[in-house]
């Protein structure tokens, strides 16, 4: 049995007008004069936001990064366990592109608890088209439907084994554990369909092995 854990969004800000000097080493491009940035509780989520961010407005994922340690254990209260910085031309885009951000977090992108437990979770969201900045990441075509998998590592190690076997995708990414919040998993592609069956053959091995975690 699982219940959805969504994300909340401690920090929403945007810089109009970038200084110059800031622009530079954020690395951002002549036509990027406008900045968003927000935090997310939880990383993933973050991440997927991001991506979503690009299929709604005319914005690049210029910084995106997990937080060592959690949430838990936040630099301050607006930190979260991730930071992304989105970059546009003008402050209207990419306030679009926080309006993208926000109503992903709050209504689709979720992880699941085992048995209502927070402290055991795992992400199997699928992304039917996938914007410029996951699918980069995924080294797949942009629009391509993406498999998003996470769990802590021994429940993710069993969990990709078995969505790979359970469906016609490719595993693009691994994330190695310890990832910075010290969980692990990856990005499968392959036709809509087979993403969402890879995804529910990963949400059921690791609620398998959560029910008996010593069984082999």
């Amino acid at each position: 049995m699982t219940q959805r854990l969504y994300a909340t969004l401690p920090a929403i800000q945007v810089i109009p007008n970038v200084d110059t000097a800031l622009a530079a080493k954020i690395g951002l491009k002549p036509h990027q004069r406008s900045i968003a940035l927000f935090t997310s509780t939880i990383d993933d989520i973050g991440y997927t936001a991001a991506d979503e961010a690009t299929k709604k407005a005319a914005v690049d994922v210029v910084y995106a990064k997990s937080f060592y340690a959690g949430a838990a254990h936040a630099s301050g209260p607006l930190s979260g366990e991730f930071m992304a910085i989105l970059a546009g031309p003008s402050p209207e885009e990419v306030k679009s592109a926080l309006d993208a951000v926000q109503i992903k977090v709050e209504s689709d992108a979720y992880f699941e608890t085992v048995n209502g437990d927070e402290s055991h979770a795992f992400y199997a969201h699928v992304i039917s088209r996938s914007g410029t900045f996951l699918s980069k990441l995924a080294g797949v075509g942009e629009g391509d439907a993406l498999a998003y998998l996470i769990a802590p590592p021994v429940e993710a190690t069993m969990g990709l084994d078995a969505a790979l076997k359970a469906a016609d995708v490719e595993l693009c990414e691994w994330f190695a554990p310890p990832s910075e919040t010290n969980f692990s998993g990856g990005l499968l592609t392959g036709s809509q369909s087979a993403c969402q069956a890879a995804a529910d053959a990963f949400r059921q091995a690791v609620l398998n092995m959560a029910a008996a975690p010593k069984s082999y």
